[in-house]
């Protein structure tokens, strides 16, 4: 009888545990996304008062907006879902990308092969991106 006893406390300790452990690890997962979709917000809001200050907004701000906007909804699928979002991040790199090539042909003003290759990489992203989209054959 004491073993059996025995095997039972430990049972529910065991189910105490996995418990508890799920719960602490659902409160990081949202402390977490809070604290990086603040971060999001702060990061945007400073990027856009110093676009203010300057009194204009290049292509390359423009951009960088973007990119705060596309994380911001990275961070809302992923709360919501709990699931990745890959394409976001394939689009965040695309216009970071495209924000690259856009501040190197303003800088220098002259085709050179990282004109091409940075263009080679978010030709490959968009392909990924009609890749990503369509349905597996065997679902």
């Amino acid at each position: 009888m004491d073993i059996q006893r025995f095997r039972q406390l430990n049972e529910q300790a065991k189910r105490l545990a996995d418990e508890i452990g799920n719960l602490l690890i659902e409160v990081f997962h949202y402390l977490a996304l809070f604290v990086i979709g603040a971060s999001i917000v702060w990061s945007a809001v400073v990027a856009y008062g110093g676009m203010m200050l300057q009194g204009h907004a290049t292509i390359g701000d423009i951009l960088l907006l973007f990119i705060y906007l596309e994380l911001g909804a990275m961070v809302g699928i992923y709360f919501k879902t709990n699931l990745m979002p890959v394409r976001c991040l394939i689009y965040i790199a695309i216009t970071a990308l495209a924000r690259l090539l856009i501040a190197d042909i303003q800088a220098h003003h002259q085709a050179d092969m990282g004109i091409l290759l940075v263009s080679g990489g978010i030709l490959l992203l968009a392909l990924s991106t009609v890749i990503i989209r369509k349905p597996s054959d065997d679902t």
